[in-house]
């Protein structure tokens, strides 16, 4: 029998080439040095300066103009007259002649109340006249015959004198008389009430009916607000008060009144009255007087009120938002001709809401900025994005340059 024996033998191991190590060494190293020259350049960049872009601003352009101080102000329409009717003497309110609201004219029947006492009192009145003239007409023919009698000594001086002081008595008693007539006349004549002015009337404030007394305060029954002229009156800091006596005293002080909406234009007339003393609001209060013809001021009304105080030749005018308030005063920023930021400190000689008068180192023509300064420093680089309107309001003295097309203006140079 023949044994068969399988010898088994260990798998053959394979030792790597000192030259394939290499090779993997070699593609490590250039894999970290790609590596690391890309962190390099991504981080590089961080710290090299980069060049910002420039910033959009709008601008607006200065201007010379004969610029003109207004002042706004807030006025209040006065009735030129206002007169509270009441009675003059007691009784029943009888009839009323008119209807709230309507416009009469001085002398016109308001109210009457009821005139027979009075028209009762006036007969007796005139009667007593009447009695107390027979009286003296006698008394003065006694006289006149006691005087002559005298003069043929007929009688004594003691009569004569009796009967001529018995005229005179009786002169004085139809003066009385006379006098008691008139009044009684005049009570008459009061139970009719008429308008003292020309004017619109207000509510009836006692109707027909009721009884009207004088003793004590008396009631008004009506009141009668006079609007053809009226006035309009303002109040304006005490720091214009020189400039408003020196227009004043020339005659061109002048009010103009915007009614909002009611009529298309503004109406202006001349201040007439400037208040003798400063209120303790350290105001002084103005006033002017428009026809209001046509009835569009209302005593009590509120309008907004302008006055020129002055005017300022050759301003060099810029839009009033391009000011700039800083720690150390008030500057504008002005584009140079290299279109960069320019810090110019100004002085603000007048603002009258819009535009402003400065005084410093801008000239006509200059651009400065009126929107965007906050994005801006001195020096940074910008681009216009859009020219302001020019200011507003004077007449151009022509040495100022032409506001630039929207987008595409470019700077004055110099």
């Amino acid at each position: 029998m023949t044994i068969q024996t399988t010898q088994r033998t260990a798998p053959a191991i394979k030792i790597s080439k000192p030259r394939s190590t290499r090779k993997y060494l070699i593609g490590g190293v250039a894999l970290i040095a790609v590596i690391a020259g890309f962190y390099f350049w991504s981080h590089s960049g961080a710290t090299a300066p980069r060049r910002a872009p420039p910033v959009p601003v709008q601008v607006g352009q200065a201007q010379q103009l004969d610029m003109p101080v207004i002042k706004n102000a807030l006025g209040t329409v006065v009735a030129n007259t206002t007169v509270a009717v009441t009675a003059r003497v007691q009784g029943q309110l009888t009839k009323e002649y008119f209807k709230e609201g309507q416009m009469v004219k001085a002398g016109d029947l308001l109210f009457e109340i009821d005139p027979r006492p009075f028209q009762a009192a006036l007969a007796q009145a005139q009667g007593q006249l009447d009695r107390d003239q027979a009286a003296l007409a006698n008394a003065l023919r006694d006289a006149s015959r006691y005087a002559a009698l005298f003069a043929q000594n007929a009688i004594s001086m003691q009569q004569r004198d009796a009967s001529a002081a018995t005229a005179q008595s009786d002169a004085a008693v139809v003066t009385s008389d006379r006098g008691v007539v008139e009044a009684a006349r005049l009570n008459l004549e009061f139970t009719q009430i008429r308008s003292p002015v020309d004017g619109k009337t207000g509510p009836v404030l006692l109707q027909p009916g009721n009884l009207v007394s004088v003793n004590g305060l008396t009631q008004p029954l009506v009141t009668i607000s006079q609007i053809h002229p009226v006035k309009v009156s303002f109040v304006l800091p005490q720091a214009d008060l020189p400039r408003i006596q020196t227009r004043f005293a020339k005659g061109n002080l002048t009010a103009l009144v915007n009614l909002h909406g009611q009529t298309d234009k503004a109406i202006t007339a001349p201040v007439d009255f400037v208040s003798n003393a400063v209120s303790t609001a350290g105001t002084i209060e103005l006033r002017a007087t428009f026809p209001n013809l046509d009835g569009l001021l209302v005593p009590g009304q509120l309008v907004d009120v302008t006055a020129a105080l002055d005017d300022i030749p050759g301003a060099i005018v810029v839009p009033r938002v391009a000011i700039i308030n800083g720690p150390d005063g008030q500057f504008v920023y002005r584009i140079t001709p290299k279109m960069t930021i320019a810090m110019v400190p100004v002085t603000v000689t007048f603002d009258n809401g819009t535009d402003v008068a400065v005084k410093g180192a801008i000239k006509a023509g200059d651009q400065v900025v009126t929107d965007g300064g906050l994005r801006v420093t001195p020096g940074s680089k910008v681009t216009i994005a859009r020219l302001a309107a020019r200011p507003a309001g004077g007449k151009s003295s022509g040495k100022g340059g032409k506001p630039g097309a929207k987008g595409g203006a470019k700077p004055d140079k110099g």
